[in-house]
C-alpha cells in the first residue's frame, strides 16, 4: 500500500500553501518527505532546483537544521529547558556562536509576545504560549522553508487566529515559504494557495 500515489507539487519561493484533505490522507507522510525525515521509495524530490536525496544522511540532517524550519501539532519542547534555551538549540546544534544563537532567539521571543516569558520552562507556560515558542525555534535559523504540520490543531479560536498571524506576518516580512497542513479551512483561505489531497494524491489545487 502505498501512502502517496503520483503527486506533483511545485511551491515557488515565498508563497505560503495550505495543505489540506481528511485525516489519513497523506499530508503527514508527504510533509516528512519534502522535511527530508522519510526517505521516497520512488520519485524525485527537488530543493532549490537540486536533487534533495542525492544527499547522504549527514548532509541531509545538516540541510534540515539549517534550511528547513518544522512546527508541529505537538510543541515538542524540551522540559528541563527554558523556553530561550529551546529556542536556540537549532541554532547551536547548526554551529551559531551562542551569543548569536542567543541574540536571534530573544529577538524572536519578543517577535511571538514573549519576551518577558523567556525564563519560563515549557511547563510554566500555556498551550499557545508553548506553540510560539516552538515557532520562534523553527525559525532561529532563518530557514528558506517552514513545514507546519496541524500548527493551531489543539488551539482554541481565538489563539489559533494568533498563531495564525505570526505565520502570516513571519511570511510575509521574511519571503520565507511556509507549507501548513491544517484542518482550518478559514485559515486555509486566507493562504497563497489550497492544495487539497485525498487517497495519497492531489486531488484539487486552487
Amino acid at each position: 500500500m502505498h501512502a502517496l500515489r503520483g503527486v506533483d507539487l511545485e511551491i515557488q519561493p515565498g508563497e505560503m500553501v495550505a495543505l489540506m484533505g481528511a485525516s489519513g490522507v497523506g499530508k503527514s507522510t508527504l510533509l516528512h518527505l519534502l522535511g527530508a525525515l522519510d526517505r521516497p521509495t520512488a520519485g524525485e524530490v527537488f530543493f532549490q532546483g537540486g536533487r534533495l536525496f542525492e544527499r547522504s544522511d549527514s548532509e541531509l540532517a545538516r540541510f534540515r537544521n539549517r534550511s528547513l524550519g518544522f512546527v508541529f501539532q505537538f510543541h515538542h519542547l524540551l522540559p528541563e529547558f527554558s523556553a530561550l534555551e529551546n529556542v536556540m538549540i537549532p541554532g547551536l546544534l547548526g554551529g551559531v556562536p551562542r551569543p548569536e544563537a542567543e541574540g536571534r532567539a530573544r529577538e524572536l521571543m519578543e517577535t511571538v509576545g514573549l519576551g518577558r516569558r523567556w525564563k519560563h520552562r515549557p511547563a510554566e507556560l500555556s498551550g499557545g504560549e508553548q506553540q510560539r515558542v516552538a515557532l520562534a525555534r523553527a525559525l532561529v535559523n532563518r530557514p528558506a522553508l517552514v513545514l507546519a504540520d496541524e500548527p493551531t490543531g489543539n488551539l482554541d479560536s481565538t489563539t489559533a487566529e494568533a498563531i495564525f498571524g505570526l505565520l502570516r506576518g513571519f511570511n510575509r516580512a521574511s519571503r520565507q515559504t511556509f507549507l501548513v497542513a491544517t484542518h482550518n479551512s478559514s485559515l486555509a483561505e486566507r493562504m497563497d494557495r489550497v492544495v487539497v489531497m485525498a487517497d495519497g494524491r492531489i486531488a484539487a489545487a486552487r
